[in-house]
């Protein structure tokens, strides 16, 4: 692990005291109840303005645009104290996923237009980008988007399906790829497009996940007219935006969250098995199994702490945002194997955390023990989202094999 200096030391302490400060106990509550990808907006939300308002919302961004100027030991720290903290974990799609495109192949007058309301949080971000048989294949893709003058200037006709859209039921502005040529490559053809989500002949229907929870949706349009004014970058380049766009989704660190989660495990085995033998033989066994995912955490924190230093001397490592995705996502299954495994009986699909306050008008069940098998099923699709393992599998053979 990386030494600390004061400086850093003394950020730390910084950070620590603003979330004893801001983060209630109700928000922690919403951060431990959370088991998909990201806490539900209504509840997360609040949390986002409060780093808004203390100038932490977007800490990666340009200070131009901004951001807090931190140091890339400081973001490493401060995402720590977040999920040490079990503060809600907030949705990327407008910060860490268009805001970056937006930086890099916008125009000042869309950089003005996008960038300040993703940073307040008064927009709030969905991704057009899977569709049905073009989710790993991506560049398959066939929502078309034809540009054809309009009563207001040039415009794009928008018509197909995008699909697994996340927290699309919430969101106001979106983007999206689309096929604008077909004449050639299918890479060739794809533009990128940013749009408002509540435009005439847009409509969303929820996908309820097998936990129960609604964080999917899949989207249709029907004859839906975006400005010309819409398009990022140059048309039918678009492929390189989403390259570009991807390698921020896949990128951040994991051991945080899995720390994080490891602890919660721990918790709940001592509950699990309060009054019983230290030395029964499914309480050691459990053990053993947290103990060695205990170590392939600190064998992933190790190696985000080299690519951390990596990035400290200037030398970005292309394929570390697929390996951390890999491995990350792989230990968050287990993880939540395990959970299942010490919740034993009392697991239980659908229930809602809040059910299980404990009087008489609740359910007597844990609440670890819902949340458990929650995460256990929210979590099949860790290995899915943001490029399949798969195809994460042969993104670092391509790399190791041409050098």
């Amino acid at each position: 692990m990386l030494e600390l200096d004061p400086a850093d030391i003394a950020f730390r302490e910084e950070v620590r005291q603003f979330l004893a400060a801001k983060l209630t106990p109700e928000l922690r509550q919403v951060g431990r109840r959370a088991s998909g990808v990201f806490a539900a907006y209504p509840d997360g939300h609040p949390w986002f303005r409060i780093l808004a308002e203390r100038g932490w919302s977007v800490p990666h961004w340009p200070v131009e645009w901004g951001g807090c100027g931190w140091s890339v030991r400081q973001h490493d720290i401060f995402a720590s104290e977040l999920a040490a903290a079990n503060a809600p974990a907030l949705a990327g799609q407008g910060t860490r996923m268009v805001a970056p495109v937006v930086l890099a192949f916008g125009t000042p007058e869309q950089k003005e237009r996008w960038l300040p309301g993703i940073r307040s949080g008064d927009d709030y971000w969905a991704q057009g980008y899977s569709e049905p048989g073009s989710g790993s294949d991506l560049a398959s893709l066939q929502c078309r988007a034809v540009r054809q003058a309009g009563p207001d200037g040039d415009e794009y006709v928008i018509n197909g399906t995008k699909i697994w859209t996340t927290h699309a039921q919430w969101a106001n502005k979106m983007f999206c790829l689309v096929r604008t040529d077909s004449s050639g490559k299918p890479q060739q053809g794809i533009s990128f497009l940013l749009f408002d989500i509540k435009l005439p002949g847009i409509t969303i229907r929820p996908i309820i996940s097998i936990s129960g929870d609604h964080e999917l949706n899949q989207v249709f349009f029907d004859n839906v007219r975006v400005p010309a004014s819409a398009l990022l970058g140059e048309e039918n380049r678009g492929w390189t935006i989403a390259k570009y766009l991807l390698v921020h989704e896949r990128g951040g660190s994991y051991s945080p969250m899995l720390r994080s989660r490891l602890a919660r495990l721990y918790q709940a085995l001592d509950q699990a098995f309060a009054g019983r033998p230290k030395d029964d033989a499914e309480r050691v066994d459990l053990l053993r199994r947290l103990a060695d995912a205990q170590c392939r955490i600190d064998a992933l924190h190790a190696l985000e702490q080299q690519v951390l230093a990596g990035r400290i001397r200037g030398d970005d490592q292309p394929i570390a945002p697929s390996v951390g995705k890999l491995l990350g996502s792989e230990l968050k299954q287990l993880l939540t194997e395990i959970g299942v495994l010490i919740a034993g009986p009392y697991v239980a699909a659908r229930v809602a955390p809040a059910d299980c306050a404990g009087d008489d008008t609740t359910l007597a069940l844990p609440e670890e023990a819902v949340f458990a098998m929650s995460a256990y099923l929210n979590d099949r699709a860790a290995s899915i989202y943001a490029g399949t393992n798969e195809v994460q599998r042969n993104i670092i053979a391509q790399h190791l094999l041409a050098n």
